[in-house]
């Protein structure tokens, strides 16, 4: 087990995928200036099952994923940094905050790779990519249907999946995936759903079609 101060996020890291903060809570900005005298600064991300993500006390998840950081330094008025999600882990305990989280974790594994998944990974990126052109015409998104992927198969089905304009509980499922076949799958699940439901949006005209759950 390793001891590893934690963020608690509105939205989860997914491996593969970047994350860039501006940090102005006084907590984090000491966890900041402790990362900066690391030589391999890294921290956790967890979602935030409940509560907000500015002055503790929130619910935290259980699954998360090691954000490696790349660059610190300052925007504007803000002090920031870029990372990406490299390793997945599990929160074995929450130890006191002081004055930022810190957690005993647990790795979990890498998924394995399978070259007999290709075609599926291949139709799963059509698919996906489908699917962000449909959301795109309802309202601004984070990634668009041109987004780059990894050459690496198996982070670009992480990438895939954390492109989703979906809820937390739908990325949580996801993060927890035990095999790269289980993610593909759970991925084009989520996709199919996702389609349905901004199609029933077009029929009926109702509202806020971006974040469907199927949890």
């Amino acid at each position: 087990m390793t001891v590893m101060p934690m963020f608690p996020l509105g939205s989860l890291l997914f491996p593969n995928m970047p994350l860039n903060l501006r940090i102005f809570e006084e907590r984090y900005l000491k966890l900041l200036g402790d990362l900066m005298g690391t030589e391999n600064p890294e921290f956790g991300v967890v979602g935030i099952a409940r509560g907000m993500e500015v002055g503790g006390g929130e619910g935290r998840m259980s699954i998360g994923t090691i954000a490696t950081v790349t660059e610190i330094g300052a925007t504007g008025e803000f002090l920031g940094l870029e990372s990406f999600g490299s390793q997945r882990f599990r929160v074995i305990d929450w130890l006191p905050d002081d004055p930022y989280p810190v957690a005993d974790i647990e790795l979990i594994p890498d998924l394995v790779w399978d070259n007999s998944l290709m075609p599926a990974r291949v139709h799963l990126e059509s698919e996906v990519r489908k699917l962000l052109a449909f959301a795109s015409e309802f309202g601004e998104l984070q990634y668009g249907a041109d987004t780059e992927l990894s050459d690496d198969p198996m982070g670009a089905c992480w990438q895939l999946a954390g492109m989703l304009p979906i809820g937390e509980l739908d990325r949580f499922d996801l993060l927890s995936s035990q095999s790269a076949e289980n993610l593909i799958a759970q991925t084009h699940e989520i996709v199919v759903t996702a389609h349905d439901t901004l199609r029933a949006y077009l029929a009926t005209d109702d509202s806020d079609p971006l974040t469907p759950e199927t949890s």
